[in-house]
């Protein structure tokens, strides 16, 4: 049995697949496992099976908007948390009431990974050594 740390494991749901790369590659680099997609369906399906330690939701998709899938995620995973991202910064409360994090896509390239970090309950020294064994 090892002592060293498994990596957390982040599920992205965005319709974008540029944002999807950059979250994994973003993510990857801090030492999370990354799993992605671009179907809020698929989302929650996975989110169903999986082990994660909280979900990236963009709030503009096709099929479910962020609240929806959020809402679903929240019955399913009660205890994962949600980061919503978006580059609309005019989401509406009832949607933020929901997860426990926003981030607006213009602000994630600073502010994303510290919100996973907080919420995953993670210092940068866990960080780190997960990124070195992996």
């Amino acid at each position: 049995m090892s002592n060293h740390p498994t990596p957390k494991t982040i599920l992205c749901i965005d319709d974008d697949d540029g944002v999807l790369g950059y979250h994994r590659a973003l993510l990857e680099r801090r030492g999370y496992k990354v799993l992605t997609t671009a179907s809020a369906r698929q989302g929650l399906q996975i989110a169903a099976v999986c082990v994660v330690a909280a979900v990236i939701i963009d709030y503009h998709m096709p099929e479910m908007n962020g609240h929806q899938v959020a809402t679903e995620m929240k019955r399913l995973r009660p205890q994962v948390p949600i980061v919503m991202v978006s580059s609309d910064d005019e989401i509406p409360e009832h949607a933020l009431n929901v997860v426990d994090a926003f981030v607006s896509k213009n602000e994630a390239p600073s502010r994303l990974l510290p919100v996973i970090t907080r919420i995953c309950g993670e210092t940068p020294s866990e960080l780190q050594e997960a990124r070195i064994t992996a």
